[in-house]
């Protein structure tokens, strides 16, 4: 990708390693809110970072009032499937995450142009998620 002949494998690579190191992380992260919410102990960074729900006015409306310990304690996984808006797919969808990581491995072993763009595609939804996170609520 750089034109020189020596270094064209190693930015596929390096992006590769980048791209799965993310979801990696990404994954790890959405199986911790999603423990916190099967366990009946989803806070508002749990319920915004997995639906993509940034505003605390439309957590509400989603999802009603938390209790007097600021948890929602009645809201189920499918409750935030149902949620979800297309940040929450970005932030913490499992099927994006092992997406990219596949296209990351093939990327490993196919030397093909399209590939190299699913790749570049796959590192722009990995960024694009961690972009999003930093608007969530503290």
């Amino acid at each position: 990708m750089s034109g020189y002949g020596p270094f064209d494998g190693f930015t596929i690579a390096a992006i590769a390693v980048a791209v799965i190191l993310s979801a990696l992380v990404s994954l790890i992260g959405t199986s911790a809110r999603k423990r916190s919410i099967y366990l009946g102990e989803a806070k508002a960074e749990d319920l915004a970072e997995m639906t993509g729900i940034v505003d605390p006015k439309q957590l509400l409306a989603a999802f009603g009032p938390p209790d007097m310990g600021r948890v929602w304690r009645t809201v189920t996984l499918m409750d935030v499937r149902k949620a979800r808006q297309p940040q929450g797919w970005l932030m913490s969808s499992d099927l994006v995450d092992y997406g990219c990581m596949g296209i990351a491995v093939l990327a490993f072993f196919v030397s093909h142009p399209l590939v190299y763009g699913a790749l570049l595609f796959a590192l722009c939804l990995q960024i694009g998620g961690w972009i999003v996170s930093t608007r969530l609520p503290k």
